[in-house]
């Protein structure tokens, strides 16, 4: 099963998840919540639509904007809704 570790934590696991451009992007119901904050950050895919940031914070640590999902993504990236990838030394073991 997926899992998504940083600062020696599993933030999120899952079975069910999407693999798209190389990412894993887990569902919002997987990611444990404590380790979420919401960041005000966003930027924009071509294709996927207006991606908006989460900062991860584990132990007192916080790795910033370093999971991110699609809340509104364009037609073709639906299977995405909402689903939460991650970046910045954020490490997947499938």
């Amino acid at each position: 099963m997926p899992k998504a570790i940083w600062n020696g934590k599993v933030i999120a696991e899952s079975e069910k998840f999407v693999k798209l451009e190389g990412n894993f992007y887990f569902p919002p119901e997987s990611i444990k919540q404590e380790f979420f904050k919401k960041n005000n950050s966003h930027t924009v895919c071509p294709w996927k639509g207006k991606a908006s940031y989460y900062d991860i914070v584990v132990d007192g640590k916080t790795n910033q904007g370093a999971a991110w999902y699609y809340p509104q993504p364009s037609n073709a990236a639906q299977e995405i809704k909402d689903y939460v990838a991650f970046w910045n030394g954020v490490t997947i073991q499938s």
